[in-house]
């Protein structure tokens, strides 16, 4: 499922909210407008947010003060395919709950904010002339027919929409249906999803450079495996973007 054409979404949006008040989705109790995905000033504000000190690789957030670039002890212990990983937000509080409401209950009208947060917090780093695809993480066909969406796509074109990087949903396959990762250890994660992901189609000569994007990242061994194998097929670059990174 592809996100709706903004002439389409303007639309239900005025419907929305005259059937509906604008009420944030979160507290319920402050004024939350669609531009802003439903979420009330106060509680926008609580969102939990990443930010440096973290680690240079997995973009793991650290308390206190660390001056110099590092890399995490899961960073140090995985053999990670991807250059970087960054994320818009901890999954806990706040951040968790619009990772869940929006993964498992179709929260769409979280979007417009996640829109905003890429355009504030990745897209000033991303020079668009020097990536050339973004990829999604894809979902195995029966999760899909489950969600009946893959939010990986819907996060990769609002970052692409922020970017003005070309999007590409058919360039890598999920060819096994693995057991969710949630429950398992790191190293039972990387074992869980090697050889789950293969290539749809032959990468293209000048697309080599690319971003991945998942919904939430915590050991990076599903970003990891989708990263192994674009660099099989020639990737030079890639880097990695989430909605959230798991603590």
């Amino acid at each position: 499922m592809n996100p709706l054409p903004p002439p389409i979404r303007s639309g239900l949006e005025s419907l929305l909210a005259l059937l509906f008040p604008e009420v944030c989705q979160l507290c319920g109790e402050e004024r939350g407008e669609a531009a802003s995905g439903y979420l009330c000033t106060p509680c926008r504000s609580r969102l939990p947010r990443i930010a440096p000190p973290m680690c240079d690789r997995c973009g793991l957030p650290y308390p206190g003060d660390i001056t110099g670039p590092f890399d995490c002890l899961n960073c140090r212990d995985l053999d990670l395919a991807f250059t970087q990983a960054r994320s818009l937000l901890a999954a806990k509080g706040t951040g968790l709950e619009l990772v869940h409401r929006y993964k498992y209950h179709r929260a769409f009208w979280f979007e417009p904010l996640f829109e905003s947060l890429f355009r504030e917090k990745a897209a000033p780093g991303i020079d668009p002339a020097a990536w050339d695809l973004i990829v999604p993480v894809p979902l195995h066909p029966v999760k899909h027919r489950e969600r009946e969406f893959n939010q990986a796509e819907h996060l990769a074109r609002l970052l692409g929409r922020a970017t003005g990087i070309p999007v590409d949903a058919t360039l890598l396959r999920r060819a096994e249906h693995t057991a969710t990762q949630t429950t398992l250890t790191r190293r039972a994660r990387s074992r869980n999803v090697h050889g789950a992901f293969t290539l749809a189609r032959s990468l293209p000569a000048d697309s080599t450079r690319l971003i991945l994007v998942d919904d939430v990242l915590t050991t990076g061994a599903t970003t990891s495996a989708c990263a192994r194998v674009l660099r099989d097929a020639g990737a030079t670059q890639i880097i990695v973007w989430t909605l959230a990174r798991g603590l």
